[in-house]
């Protein structure tokens, strides 16, 4: 049997084994949680009713929230000779054709995310096994397949990410960092509520949410009730 630290059992006597109603007070208890030697990203679990398996019950979107995540990611731009000067101007990181495909088909990915323009998708189709797994794909549906290559640039250097549902029908997504204020872990948390609900798959029938768990990256999950965001 796994040993539980001392530092676990402290967390979870904080929790009082209940459902929080009021997000105040369950931020800050998750706070009170975050009591790793480095500063811990604070993540939402949200347990839906859909099967993924079928076409219109998948949720794959992208989001903006009011405070970020308090991360900078390194974008990676494949595109021809006509977009060069807008890449530049829209600040990518790493800006290539068949050079980049080249890096990629060897594993050598040094990005975080990955936009083309349309004209490209065809030479990516044969990087899919490389970059699928890792989630960089681009795809029109999160917004990294575009012909306005600067202001989706802006727009991810702005904080923009995208985020998806797992086989098993939950999305596991960043919100925030432990050190954020109260205030601004609530509004990051509402807001990706908001958009996981907007963003419904048209195949949900009935109840949407099953369940809902925000954590820090080390700390114990604590459970919200579902009218929590009423």
């Amino acid at each position: 049997m796994k040993k539980i630290s001392k530092r676990q059992k402290e967390n979870f006597s904080k929790l009082n084994n209940i459902i929080y109603s009021d997000l105040k007070t369950a931020i800050e208890t998750l706070k009170q949680t975050a009591t790793a030697k480095f500063i811990e990203s604070v993540e939402l679990h949200a347990n839906l009713n859909i099967d993924t398996k079928y076409s219109d019950q998948q949720l794959r979107t992208t989001v903006t929230l009011p405070n970020g995540i308090g991360k900078q990611i390194k974008i990676a731009v494949l595109v021809d000779e006509s977009y060069i000067a807008e890449a530049k101007q829209g600040q990518a990181d790493i800006i290539g054709n068949d050079d980049l495909i080249e890096n990629i088909s060897i594993g050598n990915i040094d990005f975080d995310l990955l936009i083309t323009i349309p004209e490209m998708m065809p030479k990516l189709a044969k990087l899919g096994r490389i970059l699928g797994p890792k989630g960089l794909m681009p795809s029109p549906k999160s917004d990294t397949v575009t012909t306005t290559i600067k202001s989706t640039l802006t727009d991810f250097k702005k904080g923009k990410f995208e985020y998806k549902a797992d086989k098993t029908g939950i999305v596991h997504v960043n919100f925030g960092k432990a050190d954020f204020t109260v205030t601004q872990l609530i509004e990051n948390l509402q807001s990706l509520y908001k958009s996981i609900e907007q963003n419904r798959p048209s195949g949900v029938k009935g109840k949407y949410f099953k369940s809902l768990y925000i954590c820090t990256t080390m700390g114990p999950s604590i459970q919200l009730d579902l009218d929590a965001f009423l």
